[in-house]
């Protein structure tokens, strides 16, 4: 999986560091709390997980494909990219919505047409 950093050179973070853009939805960040271990471990069962997905799809195994859909949502909660937030101030979560529909919707535009 790739960095925060490397993600951003690709699709840009939010100030907040809560989400990054692709293709103008916004999708929210790891939680950058946990440690280089705990998360590069939760990232290593993400892909793990993934593969058992193709894996399953590939045999036509439903229960399979349950299993393995159901390892990715965990992985993902333990991330901190689903579930409950991962930040403390009380904000909505934007979460998989387009971003010119959210509050960050001047700064998506101010990133495409800077200021003279």
């Amino acid at each position: 999986m790739l960095s925060l950093e490397a993600i951003h050179s690709v699709n840009p973070g939010t100030p907040d560091g809560r989400y990054f853009v692709v293709k103008g939805q916004l999708w929210r960040c790891s939680n950058p709390s946990l440690s280089e271990d705990v998360r590069q471990q939760l990232v290593d069962q993400l892909m793990a997980a993934r593969r058992a997905v193709r894996a399953a799809k590939a045999c036509g195994d439903p229960e399979a494909l349950k299993t393995a859909r159901a390892a990715v949502d965990q992985a993902k909660v333990a991330l901190g990219e689903r579930g409950e937030v991962w930040w403390t101030d009380g904000a909505e979560d934007f979460n998989r919505r387009k971003v010119t529909n959210t509050p960050y919707a001047q700064w998506y535009r101010d990133l495409n047409n800077p200021a003279n």
